[in-house]
């Protein structure tokens, strides 16, 4: 890594603050070191084995070792802080946190740090395509060639793909767009899962019948009208395998691919069989959960993010009644989940510790270092790593999900896996589910925003 006096009198001066601080408690500012070995979490638990694989003998201890990464403000500590420190216990290699804005903001600050030869060892960014934005075949390691990189299922490295060469390894596990639902109610009702959109349709109209609100609407808040849309991707790559790369480079659109726009005739589907809730444009996202949960309500397209929302607001045994089913296609045998992949963690090419980041990187995929993962943070979806397996406090959905994940029937959200994706979507998709246009119109208004966002980014094609 390149070095800077300015750069080098920071760091002398930030270990003196520490020095200092130590004997007062923790130290204070952007930064922040593993816990002591002694605090890490056993690892001699039961652990997946994913690929196969055997636990490999640790290396040696590395004492003096310090790596550094950079991650957004927002993300969840509990999981990656876990792994961290029992690398610490097994290898004695430490690590200093740098945390920085999310968004736009905390974009700038990478790009600049990699610019100018400021990077950390390793950062935390998201997968697919805005990956690209910070140029990973010129600031981050090529990884297609280590060993570990072959414990991950094709549909992530689709998204840290850039010219054949992987980059990134998955910190979290994923999380999907489809349908939770209230097992209860579906029990009481007796609802199975719908394999197509006609049985979705036909669940519907019985949990109509019952004076319940068939599909709950949360258009107060806009984003929440995208997930009928987006998560039937799954079913546009079934039937048209090419239409993500026809679609970045502009040879493909919504309006003009009957497969695509069918997810905004059953957006419309949906509005004007009066499935939804009548106070739909009022209600929020949270108020969606509340009915959800108390089975007002009884099925809520969403991102299962939502599963960990209802665990922490409502508790176990609410979590515990609801189920995710992937969002159905017209016909039975395309029948699968749509997935939003998780962020991951990039080596930084000038890193003068390449080969503990290395070591890293091979034991946070490792049967143990993912064990230790599941243990410290329940995630929203299953693992991206090849045989690992659900831990035991799984939510309940999640383990409905592994069937998809199982039998191969998943794939990315066209998000990771193009350059391009409406920045007008909630409104456009709030349109096409009110009644306000009609299907033909949304999409082709769709392809309009798509077309002005990638003119704007200067794409080849547009």
């Amino acid at each position: 890594m390149k070095k800077h006096s300015k750069r080098i009198m920071s760091v002398a001066l930030a270990m003196l603050l520490l020095l200092v601080l130590a004997s007062c408690g923790t130290p204070a500012g952007n930064t922040s070191t593993t816990p002591p070995a002694s605090e890490a979490p056993p690892t001699d638990a039961a652990t997946p084995t994913p690929g196969g694989t055997e636990e490999t003998t640790p290396p040696a201890p590395a004492e003096g070792v310090k790596l550094t990464y950079i991650i957004d403000r927002d993300t969840d500590k509990a999981g990656y802080t876990a792994v961290m420190q029992a690398f610490t216990a097994k290898t004695g290699i430490q690590f200093e946190e740098e945390l920085r804005p999310g968004g736009a903001e905390g974009e700038t600050i990478l790009k600049t740090r990699l610019a100018t030869g400021d990077a950390p060892d390793f950062l935390w960014f998201n997968s697919g395509s805005l990956m690209s934005t910070l140029n990973p075949e010129e600031n981050f390691v090529d990884l297609t060639s280590k060993p570990y990189m072959s414990l991950l299922q094709d549909s992530f490295k689709q998204t840290v793909t850039v010219n054949g060469k992987l980059f990134g390894i998955p910190g979290t596990t994923s999380t999907a767009g489809g349908w939770l639902y209230n097992k209860k109610v579906y029990a009481e009702l007796g609802l199975s899962v719908p394999k197509t959109w006609a049985e979705l349709l036909s669940n519907c109209d019985k949990i109509k019948a019952a004076g319940k609100t068939a599909v709950i609407g949360s258009y107060k808040d806009s984003w929440t009208a995208q997930l009928i849309l987006l998560a039937d991707y799954y079913n546009v790559q079934a039937q048209v395998p090419t239409f993500a790369a026809d679609f970045d480079s502009n040879k493909a659109k919504y309006a003009t691919t009957p497969q695509a726009m069918r997810a905004f005739e059953k957006l419309a589907e949906v509005y004007e069989k009066d499935y939804l809730n009548k106070d739909y444009l009022a209600t929020t996202y949270d108020l969606a959960l509340e009915m959800l949960v108390n089975g007002d309500g009884v099925q809520y397209p969403m991102l299962t993010f939502a599963l960990s929302n209802i665990f922490t607001t409502y508790g176990q045994e609410a979590v515990d009644n609801i189920g995710v089913f992937a969002q159905p296609s017209d016909a039975a045998a395309i029948n699968g989940l749509t997935v939003w992949m998780p962020s991951g963690w990039f080596a930084c090419k000038e890193s003068a510790n390449l080969d503990a980041v290395d070591q890293f990187f091979d034991f946070y995929l490792s049967p143990e270092g993912q064990a230790v993962l599941s243990g410290a943070a329940r995630g929203d979806g299953p693992s991206v790593v090849i045989g690992a397996v659900l831990p035991d406090n799984a939510y309940a959905g999640v383990k409905e999900m592994m069937q998809y994940f199982d039998a191969g029937t998943t794939a990315p959200a066209l998000e990771f896996i193009t350059s391009v994706k409406g920045p007008n979507s909630p409104q456009i998709c709030v349109e096409a589910g009110t009644g306000m246009k009609t299907p033909a119109e949304s999409a082709a208004e769709y392809d309009k925003d798509v077309e002005k966002q990638a003119k704007q980014l200067g794409l080849a094609g547009w």
